[in-house]
């Protein structure tokens, strides 16, 4: 069990720096552009490791609720340490970008690393308050709550991880106005696919195993799925607004200005 988390804690930030090493040796970028560069490259491998489990797990489970995949559990312990690297690696991309903006001293004594740090989570707080709840109650209730019921529905939340690959590379193409347009109209039907629409499949599949109509699936589902559900779908729901927000002035700007759909939003 605690072996795959230790795996997780090594392979997530080593997969990091062994990307940054090998874009600043190679390409020559500096610190900042290769560590900016390395968190969304890692973000898309997680990402598509977990949706590639999500699938390989829905496709073995024909009922919802009894069947079981060990791939389950073990993506599960195995994932878990990428939410806390990547609150530092967001914390790195947000100290770059203060440079880049002209703040070079930032981060560089501990009363500006202080007021960095506040700077970060006033900034991304929405985002790592989703990581510490993906760690502090996510992890509990899939691993040990659920007490081995459900592997599908397991799997189908792996699939929210879809969208992330179109959110890293759209902030690589953003100088390219028409690569960046086709990914952020596939940005924004994998986002609405993969995180609005999956807490209502949710309760809709059980409904249907259960042959009980949508509306009472609450009433009798596990006071953890509600909780989970009451939580991360108002947050998915503000992120789509923001998207959505991003690709009305993407589409509606004038071709010589720059692209907008990423100034929006926060989902590094």
């Amino acid at each position: 069990m605690w072996g795959l988390v230790a795996a997780g804690s090594v392979f997530f930030p080593g997969l990091f720096l062994l990307s940054k090493q090998a874009l600043k040796q190679l390409m020559g970028w500096s610190e900042g552009d290769a560590a900016v560069v390395s968190t969304r490259l890692v973000s898309s491998i997680q990402s598509i490791m977990a949706s590639s489990a999500g699938c390989i797990i829905i496709a073995s489970c024909r009922d919802v609720i009894e069947d079981r995949h060990w791939l389950t559990d073990a993506y599960i312990l195995f994932a878990t340490p990428y939410f806390a690297y990547d609150i530092y690696a967001m914390f790195l991309c947000y100290r770059h970008k203060l440079q880049v903006k002209g703040h070079e001293e930032a981060g560089q004594s501990v009363g500006l690393m202080g007021a960095t740090v506040i700077g970060y989570l006033r900034r991304e707080f929405l985002m790592v308050l989703h990581h510490i709840f993906m760690v502090t109650f996510c992890f509990p209730a899939s691993l040990l709550w659920r007490q081995g019921k459900g592997d599908y529905f397991q799997g189908v939340l792996f699939l929210a991880e879809l969208s992330t690959p179109s959110v890293s590379l759209g902030k690589v193409l953003i100088q390219h106005t028409l690569l960046h347009k086709v990914n952020g109209v596939v940005m924004l039907l994998t986002f609405f696919g993969c995180r609005v629409l999956l807490f209502p499949y949710l309760y809709y599949a059980y409904g249907r195993y259960a042959s009980m109509p949508m509306y009472r699936v609450p009433l009798v589902a596990p006071w953890q799925c509600n909780l989970g559900t009451a939580l991360l779908w108002p947050l998915q729901l503000y992120w789509f607004t923001l998207i959505c927000r991003g690709a009305l002035r993407l589409f509606t700007e004038r071709s010589n200005s720059p692209p907008a759909i990423l100034k929006s939003i926060k989902l590094e």
